[in-house]
């Protein structure tokens, strides 16, 4: 959380006496220890197999589900940790920017970014859609055919279109996820 923390309103000075504080923290000098990484990536096994809400499909949640937005900014997150003490461009609360970031340090190839990138944009319009359909928040793709066929058509799909949305979300999050197992492990 604490790499996402930015002074965002009040006293400037005190907002940017936190953030250098904060900067000490989050970028370590010579980066995290790799006994760090590797209780991060224990860490991120064990959410994955404890925080999915009981009876979820973990194939279409768009949060914690393979190739999700979860996915998406752990990968962000740990590159940030590792590298960002000596790279400030690395040095953002947005994860689309660490994405742009890491690439343009050569910390990250650019056609995993665009994958991680294209995976991490269709799941926040997933919500979005999700929200606009249900009248209320979620962090899956609807079980329900209606829904999922209104949340499909909200994206742009046809009406007839709910299985191509399907194909295309699991297309996409299955791309990023082999991503993720390649560059977070």
């Amino acid at each position: 959380a604490l790499l996402r923390a930015r002074f965002s309103a009040g006293d400037a000075a005190l907002g940017a006496e936190f953030t250098a504080t904060a900067d000490e923290i989050r970028y370590p000098a010579g980066g995290i220890p790799e006994d760090a990484v590797r209780e991060i990536r224990r860490l991120k096994a064990r959410m994955e197999a404890e925080r999915l809400p009981r009876g979820a499909d973990p194939g279409l949640h768009t949060k914690l589900g393979p190739g999700g937005l979860s996915d998406v900014e752990w990968v962000a997150q740990l590159l940030q940790l590792r590298h960002a003490h000596e790279r400030p461009s690395l040095r953002t609360t947005r994860t689309l920017e660490a994405l742009r970031a890491a690439v343009a340090e050569d910390l990250l190839d650019a056609a995993d970014a665009e994958v991680l990138a294209e995976s991490w944009r269709f799941a926040a319009r997933i919500r979005d859609a999700v929200m606009l359909v249900k009248g209320r928040p979620g962090d899956s793709v609807p079980a329900d055919t209606h829904e999922r066929r209104m949340v499909a058509q909200t994206l742009g799909y046809p009406p007839d279109g709910s299985e191509d949305f399907l194909d295309d979300y699991r297309r996409v999050t299955r791309r990023a996820r082999q991503v993720v197992e390649r560059v977070f492990y």
